[in-house]
């Protein structure tokens, strides 16, 4: 990650603000995870307009369209398959 994107985070009322604002927002979210998640590996999902639908589409319904939802059963299906990616040093 690159440090100067914590700046983004700083606040004049509290000790670290959770959004650095429109500019880089997955990485400063990152950032602000990595703050508390100390030396574990992991990631962050941002999820865009996709995430809520105004009108029926397709086979989603109206409201929560739950898109992350097929990528996150098959990451865990295929790690469950290959070894718990998770845990390595």
């Amino acid at each position: 990650m690159f440090d100067e994107y914590k700046e983004q985070n700083k606040s004049d009322v509290a000790d670290l603000k959770n959004t650095g604002g429109r500019k880089a927002g997955a990485i400063t979210a990152a950032l602000f995870v990595g703050e508390f998640a100390e030396k574990r590996r992991g990631c962050t999902w941002t999820l865009p307009g996709t995430a809520l639908l105004d009108k029926p589409k397709g086979y989603y319904v109206k409201g929560a369209t739950g898109v992350p939802t097929r990528t996150l059963v098959n990451l865990v299906l295929s790690l469950n398959n290959t070894g718990d990616v998770a845990n390595e040093s």
